[in-house]
């Protein structure tokens, strides 16, 4: 929300600085983000007096003047056909940056002639689209030397601030002068509440269709005859150019002027270009617009229009038709000022894609109360600027209502804010900003349509009174260091960015949605509840059931640019269904491409990455968020983009915690991607929450006995699992025994058909003595006989 400093003051009585009210801007919530002079930009810019204007003798179209700048005389080449010996412009000297043109001057020579500076057109100093000859301020007979934007009011400084949507009251400059006002920086101006006086009934009546009421509860309308339209008061013209507004006509930019002013949109018709009365009404699909940004938008069902007997002529709060509009020809103009429905008008412009002042406000909830006042205020401004009489108000509608009561406790600012503030003073607060007092009730005014509880009221009180005052007071903790706060869930996607980033792998961040039949290849999640509404474009328009294929994606795209080898990960949300906790969070990576570089020491150079090095990125993620890894048990019920024969997944229980595996041919086929890609899914949430709170580590105890290894190979059925047969072993004596470790697994001739052989190292770690012959002897028959009673294999000779 932009405004000048004088556009505050016509509402606002105060002597403040510039600097008291930005800070008590911010200071009461609506947040100072720019402050512009714009008497910087146009500091080197000056009248000067042209004391000569000879032709120049070597080109028939420029001449060379001397222009007095008030502080010595230079010499200017000059094309423009109305630059004269006598006549006061605008000179720009050498060094300055001409703001229309965005070119830096400096000195030169012009067909031989020396030139330093410029005089200047309304063009290149940004105020006009005039070109035609330089800018000639003779008549204003103004000092030579005068800065420019002090000539033409310029000089004003534009605040900007960050409004909330909450607060529609400051999109208007009344409602900041308002808060102002409150806070103590000065006295709020009364507006003229004297009515215009009408000649009588309009010609053109205004109704209200039955089942539009509710979205239209309120539409005046009023024709002025006789007006003469043109160029706005420059006064008008130059504030609504201070905050980027385009000066139009005088009936447009007084529409502007209230919408920007007083957050009250309104539009005016060519009352001779209305064909019949006017409606309010829902659209039908099919109907079009021409509308007065000169595009043309068809309407769906149910958009409140504004029609004549013709058809649409108006999309209500949103933006006016081009065909009814006024121009510089209009004699007789219809005023429009109505009350729109929030909700429908958001939804009307979000569909129709139309950004525009009138649908910021109308979207955000304007004063319903204001309606009329608004309409006598503007009827008399296009009479004071634009001549003409006014017809009588017609009203089709009522007010709607808006009163409320909430509940006034002046101890519960103190139970909310810890401030102390006398009951009286926070009752002149509330009044002072509108707010009706009765008894320990308070009515919140027409514009406050926010403020809906008692909350609302202590923040109101807060703000004004001043959050500054409130006192710091120092917590007292019961320990030196205080308890951690994070989560368990915060806690274990860290730990898992910190272990997979370890490993070699680079952190992605990729869009939460992706293509619907993408998505079915992944285990397609509730796409009835997850489907997007408004996608931003066809490829993202279903949440996604999992992180795997935006990597995959982000892979091929690396690939296509000459990076072979990628190693991603992922921490976030895959969606299951549209209910609260329909998702989990995961963190998932894949590899792609060779394991190791091309070197002629490097083993891995030409090893392209397979399932077993997800499974070790997903066991390495798993024991740094304190997942029991060593425990877990691999199955081989990996979903279905996974390939079927070289995936698991790692349970502890009945719980998932991973899935891991090459992903599957036919996917990377269909997305375009060659080679071998490996990839892992780790269920953050499903891992269970350490009992040890603490932040220590667990004290290391190695024993100062010697370790001792022994080998086995058993030979098992072909379909019995490895880790099944490690498990065995290790499940011997779990004290003991430290580490097993497969070596070796055969198949072939020498131990028959459906069988294979695999071999483990078993390390056994002795804590109170030293083992001997026998012990080790009697040790690993015990684990040949647990290995054959669990996985029914024998040893192998």
């Amino acid at each position: 929300m932009k405004f000048t400093l004088s556009w505050l003051k016509e509402h606002l009585d105060t002597d403040a600085s510039l600097t008291q009210i930005c800070d008590t801007l911010t200071a009461i919530g609506l947040e100072l983000e720019g402050l512009e002079d714009p008497s910087e930009k146009f500091s080197a810019f000056k009248v000067a007096y042209v004391e000569k204007a000879d032709k120049h003798p070597d080109a028939d179209r420029l001449k060379v003047c001397l222009v007095d700048t008030g502080k010595e005389k230079l010499q200017v080449v000059c094309g423009a056909p109305n630059a004269r010996q006598g006549m006061k412009g605008v000179f720009a000297p050498a060094g300055s940056f001409v703001p229309g043109t965005g070119v830096e001057l400096r000195k030169g020579v012009i067909r031989g002639q020396e030139s330093n500076g410029m005089l200047v057109s309304e063009r290149e100093m940004g105020l006009s689209d005039e070109h035609d000859g330089i800018i000639d301020v003779t008549d204003k007979d103004p000092a030579i030397g005068t800065p420019f934007a002090a000539l033409y009011g310029l000089d004003d400084p534009v605040i900007e601030i960050g409004l909330t949507p909450n607060r529609p009251d400051c999109a208007g400059v009344r409602g900041i002068a308002r808060d102002l006002a409150a806070a103590g920086l000065g006295a709020l101006k009364p507006l003229n509440e004297t009515p215009v006086k009408g000649n009588g009934k309009a010609p053109i009546n205004v109704t209200i269709a039955d089942d539009a009421r509710e979205v239209c509860p309120l539409f005046i309308g009023r024709m002025i005859t006789g007006v003469k339209n043109g160029p706005s008061p420059e006064w008008l013209q130059q504030r609504l150019k201070a905050i980027g507004l385009r000066p139009i006509s005088a009936l447009v930019d007084i529409t502007n002027y209230f919408c920007i002013g007083m957050s009250r949109p309104l539009h005016v018709f060519d009352a001779d270009k209305l064909q019949g009365d006017v409606h309010v009404r829902f659209s039908k699909k099919g109907e079009k617009l021409a509308a007065l940004n000169e595009n043309e938008y068809e309407l769906e069902d149910g958009m409140t229009a504004v029609c004549d007997d013709s058809g649409v002529v108006g999309i209500a709060g949103v933006i006016g038709g081009a065909p009814t509009g006024c121009s510089d020809d209009t004699v007789n103009v219809y005023l429009e000022c109505a009350y729109f429905d929030p909700a429908r008008t958001a939804k009307t412009g979000r569909a129709l894609s139309i950004i525009s002042d009138a649908r910021y406000r109308f979207e955000r909830g304007i004063d319903p109360a204001f309606t009329t006042q608004a309409a006598e205020l503007a009827t008399q401004m296009i009479l004071d600027l634009c001549g003409g009489e006014a017809g009588d108000i017609v009203t089709a509608g009522d007010v709607p209502s808006w009163q409320r009561e909430i509940p006034f406790d002046p101890a519960y600012t103190e139970q909310l804010t810890g401030l102390k503030i006398a009951d009286t003073e926070q009752t002149k607060i509330l009044e002072t900003l509108g707010f009706k007092m009765n008894g320990k009730n308070a009515t919140p005014p027409s514009w406050r349509g926010d403020v809906e509880g008692r909350a609302d009221l202590v923040e109101e009180v807060a703000r004004i009174y001043g959050y500054d005052k409130i006192e710091p007071i120092s917590m007292r903790a019961n320990k030196t260091v205080t308890t951690s706060g994070e989560t368990q869930a915060v806690s274990v996607s860290r730990k898992a960015r910190a272990a997979l980033a370890a490993r070699g792998l680079q952190e992605a961040i990729t869009w939460s949605f992706m293509e619907e039949s993408r998505a079915k290849a992944f285990g397609s999640n509730d796409n009835k509840t997850l489907k997007l509404l408004n996608p931003i474009s066809s490829e993202l328009s279903q949440m996604r059931p999992s992180i795997l294929p935006n990597l995959i994606e982000a892979a091929g795209r690396n690939h296509d640019k000459g990076v072979p080898n990628c190693a991603f990960f992922e921490v976030g949300p895959a969606f299951q269904s549209g209910k609260p906790d329909g998702y989990d969070i995961v963190a998932a990576g894949i590899r792609h491409g060779h394991q190791g570089t091309r070197h002629w020491s490097s083993e891995d150079a030409h090893r392209t990455v397979d399932a077993y090095d997800s499974k070790a990125d997903a066991l390495a993620a798993l024991a740094a968020c304190g997942a029991p890894a060593d425990n877990l048990q691999a199955t081989r019920d990996a979903p279905d983009h996974y390939h079927p024969g070289r995936s698991g997944a790692l349970r502890l229980g009945p719980n998932v915690l991973a899935y891991f595996g090459e992903i599957h041919p036919a996917i990377l086929a269909d997305m375009g991607i060659k080679g071998t890609m490996s990839g892992f899914e780790i269920y953050l949430g499903n891992i269970p929450a350490q009992k040890n709170k603490g932040t220590a580590k667990k004290l290391l105890k190695v024993s100062n006995l010697q370790p001792v290894q022994r080998d086995f190979a058993f030979v098992v059925d072909h379909d019995v699992d490895a880790d099944a047969l490690v498990r065995a072993a290790k499940g011997t004596d779990k004290n003991l025994i430290t580490a097993v470790d497969i070596f070796d697994i055969y198949i072939g001739e020498h131990v028959g058909a459906g069988k294979k052989s695999i071999a483990i190292n078993v390390t056994l770690q002795p804590t109170d003595k030293t083992l001997t012959d026998e012990e080790l002897n009697a040790f690993a028959t015990k684990i040949v006989d647990n290995v054959v009673n669990k996985t029914g294999g024998q040893l192998r000779n």
